[in-house]
């Protein structure tokens, strides 16, 4: 993060502002300079207005300034609707005179080129040096419906202007923001705050989420980004949400090679490595969507407020196949469709002989002939079938104008009995009836595997704010050692991360045969000899490596190795030879740490052999990161059931295995501007109890 970076409170004025100019405001509420003043006179924004054009003396009916030393006093915030090049100047006029918060509108900077980009850099100059926040430029606006804040130019509150609600969006693409904003609204989820930053000179993505995770009004944050330019600023804020129990719904576009580069040229923004986004996510909890679907699905069964701590899912259907399919829908959620407990499925077989009561549970149609069947079966799937989440399909029949009232009453019984529980309907029926179930406490949707996937959204999000915070991960130990700015061979590097309290295999650096000779004794009377080099950094490459050297053949094997390297890399400088002790079996693990360009030191770890170099089997997290974090870590691997133990083999130690993951973020984090890439490779996990021992190492250093 850069040191100059504002902190997240100075966008007070900008977002809740008391008093606003708008620089270019127009007298035709059709244009942009127009259009936000004909809003916010509409909203009855809350404190004076000053439209600031000098050829006019009223705009809009409002006393009209010619330019911005003019105005009364300093205003909170400005629009700014004027052409790219007197943006900055304008921007000065506006710090001068005191204002704290400017929307930009204008287009013209680092999106159209290097010509455009030195504009912006100006715009950046200013901000900083003027200590005025600056949203944009190239932005569609903000809008805060709480105050009748509607800086803004889109057409999505031409006709219906914002109501105050639980979800805030911070969006870079304007247009995609108020594409989101106006699902919502058809979906019945009012937006308090909206926030699109466009070109971000100075207001980014990551400052607008921080403040929604501060705003005691929002509940629910959606964003939505190209690319991340300040990804500590992100983390910080990403974080602080986590803190406050908020949910993110996150789309991050860019995942393919021809939709990064849309997004660099679309923003002038980096795109940065997808499963880099994906780690920082996972680690902070965030909901990452691919879909708009499936972004407004969960802003919308999450502005319901109710995040269960557990996954079980019970599912009541009037069809036995949706129900199946249902079921389905919810394995490939990671959802937990436990069986009903056998003396409730005898007594609900009581009540409807013809129905399917394992779960899901198979009401039959002929419920509806006694709702209270309906209120009875829904009972004691939450009282004694301990589902964290139930979604009952009842498709049309509870549209029905005859069914429709009395189902509500009688669910209503169950609202009020589980007040705490989360219960999701599936029903077709026209908006005004789904609304009254809405207002009954039940989230409506029309497809059932929706339904299912908005129940895994609340429990995954209840089960992250349901974690326990987890102690900051230990700082270095004494006796650490820095990594130089040189290269180094393995044999240094595994020095220093044994330092940082990184397990080897024990080892002995040796110059001659009958060294290696009484090294191989020493160490067991079995060893393997690798050349050590700091030129030479894939050893196996030039003959360097030689397994199960016993004493009998130390010597053979190291003039053998000392002849082969010395003619495959002649020019290479040689410290000597490695002698490291055979590790006992366990399981192979790859970990390594690279330098990410927007998040700094990131850890990887998976499974060696054929499932890291050809299933790319890994998972990442951001460094550092504690025990607990690096377990989650763990369990991501596709193929993590191996680490419990396959075909006879003992259960490996994956607790050593979590402890030499934080040991290495923590180094990670540390030396994070002296590394390139570090990788421990293999690293062998050894049966439970046993730890774990890294038996190479190499560090590139920056």
């Amino acid at each position: 993060m850069s040191q100059d970076r504002p902190d997240v409170s100075t966008l007070t004025p900008l977002i809740s502002p008391r008093s606003i100019a708008v620089i270019g405001a127009s007298d035709d509420p059709k244009r942009i300079g127009g259009r936000p003043l004909g809003y916010m006179i509409r909203g009855g924004f809350s404190g004076p207005i000053w439209p600031v054009n000098p050829k006019r003396d009223t705009v809009q009916g409002l006393q009209a300034y010619a330019d911005v030393a003019s105005l009364p006093s300093a205003p909170d915030a400005a629009i700014v609707a004027v052409p790219a090049p007197v943006v900055a100047d304008t921007l000065e006029a506006l710090a001068d005179k005191g204002c704290k918060g400017a929307v930009v509108f204008s287009s013209g900077f680092a999106e159209m080129g290097a010509d455009g980009a030195k504009l912006q850099d100006r715009v950046r100059s200013v901000a900083r040096a003027g200590g005025i926040r600056v949203l944009g430029p190239n932005c569609l606006g903000i809008f805060n419906a709480r105050c009748n804040w509607l800086a803004t130019f889109s057409s999505s509150v031409d006709h219906l202007l914002p109501k105050p609600g639980p979800v805030s969006i911070a969006s870079q693409s304007g247009a995609y923001g108020s594409h989101v904003f106006h699902l919502m609204r058809q979906k019945g989820v009012e937006t308090g705050i909206w926030i699109t930053t466009g070109n971000e000179a100075d207001v980014d993505v990551a400052d607008a989420i921080a403040y929604l995770a501060a705003d005691d009004d929002t509940k629910v944050i959606v964003a939505y980004a190209e690319g991340i330019r300040d990804g500590d600023a992100t983390r910080a804020a990403l974080e602080a949400a986590a803190k406050a129990g908020k949910p993110v719904i996150f789309q991050k576009v860019g995942r393919s090679e021809i939709g990064a580069a849309a997004a660099a040229s679309h923003t002038a923004a980096l795109a940065g490595s997808d499963r880099i986004y994906d780690a920082l996510f996972a680690q902070y909890g965030v909901m990452r969507v691919d879909t708009t679907d499936q972004m407004i699905d969960a802003a919308y069964i999450c502005s319901r407020g109710a995040y269960p701590d557990g996954n079980a899912i019970g599912l009541m259907t009037i069809s036995g196949g949706v129900g199946v399919q249902m079921a389905d829908a919810a394995i490939d959620y990671g959802l937990d469709v436990k069986e009903m407990p056998a003396d409730t499925q005898k007594a609900l077989k009581e009540l409807l002989p013809f129905a399917a009561v394992r779960n899901p549970v198979d009401i039959t149609a002929q419920a509806f002939n006694d709702l209270s069947l309906i209120t009875t079966n829904m009972r004691m799937m939450l009282d004694e079938g301990g589902y964290d989440v139930v979604v009952a399909f009842f498709t049309m029949i509870a549209a029905s104008r005859y069914i429709a009232d009395d189902l509500i009453k009688t669910l209503q019984e169950t609202r009020e009995r589980f007040p705490d529980k989360s219960i999701i309907l599936s029903l077709i029926a026209p908006p005004e009836i789904v609304r009254h179930y809405e207002e009954g406490g039940y989230p409506v949707f029309e497809d059932p595997t929706r339904a299912v996937a908005a129940a895994a959204v609340i429990s995954r999000f209840g089960r992250f704010f349901a974690r326990k915070i987890e102690a900051a991960p230990p700082s270095a130990p004494s006796g650490a050692k820095p990594v130089p700015s040189r290269q180094i061979g393995e044999h240094e590097a595994s020095d220093l991360l044994e330092s940082w309290g990184v397990p080897f295999v024990d080892r002995r650096l040796v110059t001659s045969a009958h060294e290696a000779e009484e090294a191989v004794k020493a160490l067991g009377g079995k060893a393997v000899l690798k050349i050590a080099s700091a030129d030479i950094l894939h050893k196996t490459e030039v003959g360097g490596v030689v397994v199960g050297v016993t004493a009998s053949n130390a010597s053979a094997a190291y003039d053998g190795l000392v002849t082969r390297v010395a003619e495959a890399a002649p020019k290479a400088e040689v410290d000597g030879v490695l002698v490291a002790a055979m590790a006992p079996e366990g399981v192979e693990t790859v970990i390594g740490v690279q330098n990410d360009p927007t998040f700094g030191p990131v850890v990887m770890v998976g499974l060696g052999g054929i499932l890291v170099e050809v299933l790319e089997d890994v998972s990442f997290r951001l460094a550092p990161f504690g025990v607990e974090e690096a377990k989650r870590m763990i369990a991501e691997l596709k193929g993590a059931k191996i680490y419990g133990g396959v075909r006879g083999a003992p259960p490996a130690d994956v607790d050593a295995l979590a402890e030499l993951l934080s040991t290495v973020s923590v180094f990670a984090a540390s030396e994070g501007a002296r590394i390139e890439s570090v990788d421990l490779n293999p690293v062998r996990v050894l049966p439970k109890g046993e730890g774990c021992v890294a038996l190479d190492a190499l560090i590139v250093p920056r």
